[in-house]
């Protein structure tokens, strides 16, 4: 049970977490604490005693949106063709949104002037997201759902073939992603374990 203090706090966390994520990805890395803090409708003070600076709160950021796809590999007991496709649809969804389009563009556009971005982001984001992967793909490996391979080759692997050749498309062409498609993600992770499929194991698309 939370004390209403503590869930005062939480919710003030929440609202700064999503005015920053809001004001990064529009106005860049570069805008004031006291936008982000005037955006989620407290003081600066306030926001301070949640993060000890900007940089903390954007890996915080960045946290908090790689969490959101991440707790789809969580083992809850189901195949793990369901989880890569759960995790696949929630990853392609927020990576290639017109939303996660601009955020990824402020950040290649803030890094020259801001070099700790760069750290912060492949920490919380790309590093976090490829070891959850990778341990979830070395299990699936020692217990035989999968051919005995690289782990971290494979998770690579199946993070380029979700979004890759898609998000750099939509970042330089100019192109508005179309409406989303759960079942391209569906499809991708089907290639990928027909790749890493046990040896004498033919997978269907549709198993």
């Amino acid at each position: 049970m939370s004390f209403p203090d503590q869930a005062a706090s939480g919710d003030c966390r929440k609202r700064l977490l999503q005015a920053a994520c809001e004001v990064f990805g529009a106005e860049g890395y570069h805008v004031s604490v006291d936008r982000i803090a005037a955006q989620a409708g407290v003081a600066k003070q306030t926001l301070y005693n949640h993060f000890s600076s900007k940089a903390e709160l954007f890996a915080e950021v960045i946290k908090n949106a790689t969490a959101e796809f991440l707790v789809a590999l969580d083992d809850d007991g189901t195949p793990l063709r369901e989880r890569l496709v759960r995790f696949g649809v929630r990853y392609r969804e927020r990576l290639l949104s017109t939303g996660g389009l601009q955020f990824y563009r402020m950040l290649v556009a803030e890094i020259p002037r801001f070099p700790e971005l760069a750290a912060a982001f492949y920490e919380s984001g790309p590093r976090r997201t490829a070891a959850c992967l990778r341990e979830v793909i070395k299990a699936s490996m020692a217990c035989g759902e999968l051919r005995c391979d690289d782990a971290e080759f494979a998770a690579g692997m199946l993070l380029s073939m979700l979004v890759g050749a898609e998000r750099s498309q939509y970042l330089f062409s100019g192109e508005t992603p179309p409406e989303f498609d759960p079942g391209q993600a569906a499809r991708i992770v089907d290639c990928f374990l027909r790749a890493f499929a046990p040896e004498g194991d033919v997978r269907r698309s549709d198993s």
